[in-house]
């Protein structure tokens, strides 16, 4: 009787401890910024942002009337080239007609970025952190 005790004690720590570390990681999550941005032929519906430098943001991404599946790039200005991409600010997959892919969370420092998508593909659209 003691161990059947023991063990009721010991399994509910157990799942208290994995819904605490759960709630943890959705309270994290939580705390970052959803951009929703919108995919057109040739083009973003937002032509600029404007984001808080130190904050947490995930873009959204959905794809709006595009007949081919579309990404997002997030780079400095003037350094579009791939290796100065912002990679946590990649879509996770792309983004096929109809759909919404979201980015990893993205914390960027104070300056002037562009957006844009080489798969559509876009012009370069201002992004601002101030």
């Amino acid at each position: 009787m003691k161990n059947l005790i023991k063990n009721t004690i010991l399994l509910f720590a157990i799942l208290l401890s994995g819904t605490m570390m759960a709630q943890s990681t959705m309270s994290k999550k939580s705390e970052a910024k959803i951009v929703k941005l919108t995919q057109t032929p040739g083009a973003f519906e937002q032509e600029s942002l404007e984001l808080k430098a130190g904050e947490k943001y995930i873009f959204e991404v959905k794809n709006q009337g595009v007949d081919h599946e579309v990404g997002f790039v997030v780079a400095p200005k003037g350094k579009t080239e791939q290796e100065n991409h912002i990679k946590n600010a990649y879509v996770n997959e792309t983004v096929k007609a109809g759909e919404t892919q979201s980015s990893n969370e993205v914390v960027l420092e104070k300056g002037e970025y562009v957006f844009f998508c080489p798969m559509n593909p876009t012009p370069e659209y201002r992004l601002t952190v101030k």
